[in-house]
């Protein structure tokens, strides 16, 4: 009976026994639980820049972890403490803290904190530009997290190895890579910072390759996430991130707005910051308990004690500390006044020069339809003109009649010389000349403008002189038509100043390097000559000698300008030298690619094409244009050759016509009342794309022959037009379509 007794008194102790060992460890959780929460309430704080509730959080839950004796806990408090002092840029405590805490946590093998206190050493390390350390205490903390497999912090440690790059490369792709790499691992966290970071950082890169949509758009992200979870710094940064974009990007009003929203935050936090000062000895407390507890957990009463006399020390250090923030943030105030004041003055004047800059640009425009519609009203009389000369020279005229009909075709060419430099000197104006490269024959491209210019310089009884060096290569690469342009203008210079004189064109090889040649060109004369005075002056627009030239002469003193704008244009410059009475010389230098091996393997001579048979004789040719003259002179030029004619006055009766008949050729004037001749043309085309088209057109073709060739058209012919060239096209067309029969 008494054993008995015993066997039920020790049933029941141990029963007992296991439902206090399981209450205990009941509360046991709870308290670890309440402990994380706290921590993790902490970072956030510390985040968001809150220190007071991140360091009454840390002083709970260490409390907590002390009445536990849980040193995992204890030495989390101390990473998260670190990085409290590495927001506030104390490293040298920050590093204390997190030495302590990989300590304990070496102790215990929390592998998940060392890591964690591994990431937060490297921020340290590249805040201090520290690169070699920081690299170090990442590879250890991406070790770990591979070991653990914890992808979203292996996602945190590409992060940092981003800002590494960032921080000291100037090329920025390993970066990028490395934040897509962290992009994808952080995909599904809920560690909001360190996304914003992502984010943030990501702009960073962006910014430095210039790339400033995506720099925008990334930092929009940082302000969405930072706005929602409050994260004070972070909000800061973005904004002057944004800042720097909008003033990058020219857009001065919001970048100023961005940067006050900045100053703004950064006053909040500072004033936030007053208040954790103002509270610094109950803080102070929390921080030196948390300190303290790393090798001591039984000394609090000696630690309160201690503090006590701290606090004294503290609270007049926090006053001083007050003080020298409200001088901080009454200078940053000051500064951000002078700065609103200051973007305010450069938004003005970058108002003032938009401002200016349509204007110009309006003033260029009005001047380019002006050049385009007046050339067009002046080419259309034009061609009555020298049409109607050409058909009076045909007809057999006297001799007197025929003096006058070369002095009105004289006047002619002249008018049409006179518009054409007016639009070749615009649209050098405009940079809208471009520098062609071809093949060609100097000499012989010299040679073909002498022969231009022969009857004007028989007329005058002028003497030309021309010396060409030998050594220089025969085929050269460059532009021929500018180089013909700028001698057109230099020699007839010379011819319109100088009379019963010589003029000397003399070209040299001055130097070659390679197939690189730098010839030097001449144009020398024996006439007028201009005085020193107006040298400078004369290769302005509208320019002359003296009034007295202008008269005696003529000429509207364009020439030399367009030959100083297309000399500049391939990289050279005009050089003068002239005495009044005594002659001008012109000289300058111009380099080529030279082409002589490809002579040396072939120096055959070069056939002259052959010239177009004339296919005109019985050819049906219908003629579109609403004007009655251009009708009449078009036409009967054709039928003297043989041609028969119809006529159309508009684009929508070609078509009928064409659809009605067979014709061998069209020529199309461009506008026209009702449809266009492009618009005329591209409707005839999709019933018949084998007949000729060939637009006839007052209008200027330098920018738009793509658009007539792609709209249809077979050939263009401006007007006024020399003959010659009227007959050539229409033949060469009219064989073109004969050898495709």
């Amino acid at each position: 009976m008494k054993n008995f007794t015993l066997i039920i008194i020790f049933a029941f102790y141990c029963n007992l026994s296991y439902a206090i060992q399981e209450d205990r460890s009941e509360k046991m959780e709870v308290t670890d639980e309440k402990i994380q929460q706290l921590l993790n309430d902490a970072e956030v704080s510390v985040n968001m820049l809150d220190f007071d509730n991140a360091i009454e959080q840390l002083n709970s839950s260490l409390q907590l972890s002390k009445s536990i004796n849980d040193k995992h806990f204890i030495a989390l408090s101390s990473s998260i403490l670190a990085k409290l002092y590495y927001l506030k840029h104390d490293y040298d405590k920050a590093i204390t803290e997190l030495n302590r805490a990989i300590s304990v946590q070496r102790e215990i093998n929390d592998e998940k904190g060392l890591a964690y206190s591994y990431v937060n050493f490297a921020k340290i390390f590249i805040a201090k530009k520290d690169r070699r350390r920081a690299d170090r205490y990442l590879n250890l903390a991406e070790e770990l997290y591979s070991k653990l497999d914890n992808e979203e912090y292996l996602g945190i440690v590409a992060l940092n190895r981003a800002i590494i790059i960032i921080n000291t490369q100037d090329e920025v792709s390993p970066a990028l890579r490395q934040l897509e790499k962290a992009k994808v691992q952080l995909a599904d966290s809920e560690n909001l910072y360190e996304v914003s970071r992502l984010y943030f950082y990501s702009a960073r890169a962006y910014m430095k390759i210039e790339n400033y949509e995506l720099a925008e758009e990334n930092s929009k992200k940082v302000l969405e996430i930072a706005r929602a979870q409050n994260f004070g710094g972070m909000i800061m940064s973005a904004d002057k991130m944004l800042s720097r974009i909008y003033e990058a990007t020219g857009d001065y009003k919001t970048s100023l707005a961005y940067l006050q929203r900045s100053y703004a935050r950064s006053d909040s936090i500072i004033a936030m910051n007053k208040e954790m000062l103002a509270e610094q000895a109950s803080a102070k407390y929390g921080v030196d308990a948390l300190q303290s507890s790393l090798n001591e957990l039984s000394l609090q009463n000696a630690e309160q004690e201690r503090n006590l006399k701290v606090n004294k020390l503290t609270t007049i250090l926090s006053v001083a500390l007050i003080t020298i923030l409200s001088l901080l943030t009454l200078s940053l105030y000051k500064n951000n006044n002078l700065r609103a004041r200051a973007n305010e003055l450069l938004q003005k004047k970058n108002t003032e020069l938009t401002k200016a800059k349509e204007n110009a640009e309006k003033a260029s425009l009005a001047k380019a339809q002006f050049l385009s519609t007046i050339t067009h009203e002046l080419r259309t009389p034009l061609y009555a003109v020298t049409g109607l000369t050409h058909l009076l020279l045909e007809e057999s005229p006297t001799e007197n009649q025929k003096e006058h009909l070369n002095s009105l075709k004289f006047s002619g060419e002249y008018l049409l010389s006179l518009i054409n430099n007016i639009l070749d000197l615009n649209k050098l104006e405009a940079n809208k000349v471009e520098i062609m490269e071809a093949s060609f024959d100097l000499r012989k491209r010299i040679s073909d403008v002498l022969v231009a210019l022969k009857n004007s310089a028989d007329e005058k009884n002028i003497k030309i002189h021309f010396n060409f060096d030998d050594s220089i290569p025969k085929e050269l690469k460059g532009d021929p038509l500018k180089i013909s342009q700028i001698l057109i203008n230099l020699i007839g210079n010379s011819i319109k100043f100088t009379e019963d004189g010589d003029i000397w064109i003399n070209v040299s090889k001055n130097s070659r390097e390679g197939n690189s040649v730098l010839l030097d060109f001449e144009i020398k004369d024996n006439g007028e000559g201009i005085t020193k005075e107006k040298q400078k002056a004369i290769f302005e627009n509208f320019t002359q000698g003296s009034t007295q030239i202008n008269r005696k002469f003529g000429g509207t003193g364009l020439g030399l300008s367009i030959v100083k704008n297309l000399l500049s244009l391939l990289g050279s410059e005009i050089i003068l030298e002239s005495e009044l009475g005594k002659g001008s010389t012109f000289a300058f230098q111009l380099r080529f690619e030279a082409k002589e091996t490809e002579n040396k393997l072939n120096n055959s001579p070069q056939k002259e094409p052959l010239p177009v048979e004339d296919k005109l004789e019985g050819k049906n040719i219908l003629i579109v244009e609403d004007n009655k003259i251009n009708q009449m002179i078009t036409r009967k030029i054709l039928e003297k050759n043989g041609a028969l004619c119809e006529v159309a006055d508009n684009g929508t009766i070609a078509i009928e016509k064409t659809k009605e008949k067979e014709y061998d050729l069209i020529l199309m004037d461009i506008h026209m009342p009702g449809i266009s001749g492009i618009e005329a043309t591209k409707e005839i085309r999709t019933f018949n794309e084998e007949i000729p088209i060939i637009a006839l057109t007052a209008v200027t073709l330098d920018e738009n022959l793509d658009e007539f060739f792609l709209n249809g058209f077979s050939e263009i012919i401006p007007k006024p037009y020399k003959t010659e060239e009227f007959f050539l096209k229409i033949n060469r067309q009219l064989a073109l379509k004969e050898s495709t029969v």
